[in-house]
């Protein structure tokens, strides 16, 4: 599926493949939040937009545009500010402009965000899920402050995070539940996993050499059981590979 970015401004905002590392992961001993690959494959399921100013924004509380203040850092000049962030829906929301049209296929649309698991205090990303297969205007990312205050954006930090989605394949899903008994192999794996699990923990917490050494059960990163059945024909994914942007060639 091809993701058309077409640029409506003169320097639209770097885009480049989500990346891995987050700093509050970082701050655990030994990084052990990487040891949790759903995490890891969230934060670089998408490309990210990275912004090309600094600056702090300020909220009153109130309910006007003017109750948000955007003030200019380091190497930004206020000229440099204007087409990429404002106040414009009020209400405490921020408003970034992305500086693209994007453009997908014939049945895809894009979910619009904050970066997976990116935490930052004081302000919180609004998500949308957008018809960019037909839609002939660009959209924006917006984030609403979670309190009165001041916040910061740096030059290269990550405001935007896109992922192409199925237009409507979602609608047809039909949730059911029914006891794990129904199925009496992925009950008897579920069994296993449970004890597998509870006797780690136990061994941990007695501080068993060989479980130590060990440090964490890697079944799921490996994908696979804890029998060591792997994963279906479906693949396991454990590391995402997304191209960054290029150039259009002649034709496209």
């Amino acid at each position: 599926m091809k993701l058309t970015c077409y640029v409506t401004e003169g320097a639209p905002s770097e885009m480049i493949p989500g990346r891995q590392d987050r700093e509050w992961m970082d701050m655990f001993s030994d990084r052990h939040p990487y040891r949790c690959l759903p995490l890891v494959v969230a934060n670089t399921t998408g490309w990210e937009l990275l912004s090309p100013v600094s600056f702090t924004a300020s909220w009153t509380g109130g309910p006007r545009t003017e109750d948000i203040r955007i003030d200019a850092d380091d190497d930004t000049t206020p000229e440099m500010l204007k087409p990429v962030v404002s106040s414009h829906f009020s209400g405490g929301v921020l408003t970034f402009h992305t500086g693209y049209l994007f453009r997908t296929e014939p049945g895809w649309d894009l979910w619009v965000g904050g970066p997976p698991n990116w935490i930052k205090d004081g302000i919180q990303p609004l998500i949308g899920i957008v018809e960019t297969f037909w839609l002939p205007f660009p959209f924006t990312m917006n984030w609403r402050f979670t309190r009165p205050g001041m916040i910061q954006f740096k030059k290269g930090e990550p405001f935007c995070f896109i992922m192409p989605m199925s237009h409507s394949a979602v609608d047809a899903v039909e949730p059911i539940t029914k006891p794990i008994s129904a199925n009496p192999e992925l009950e008897h794996d579920y069994r296993n996993w449970s004890s597998s699990r509870g006797s780690f923990l136990e061994k941990l917490r007695e501080k068993d050499p060989e479980a130590v050494q060990k440090g964490w059960q890697k079944d799921y990163f490996k994908g696979q059981s804890p029998e060591g059945v792997k994963a279906t024909a479906e693949g396991h994914i454990h590391r995402r590979r997304l191209k960054p942007p290029r150039p259009a060639q002649t034709g496209e």
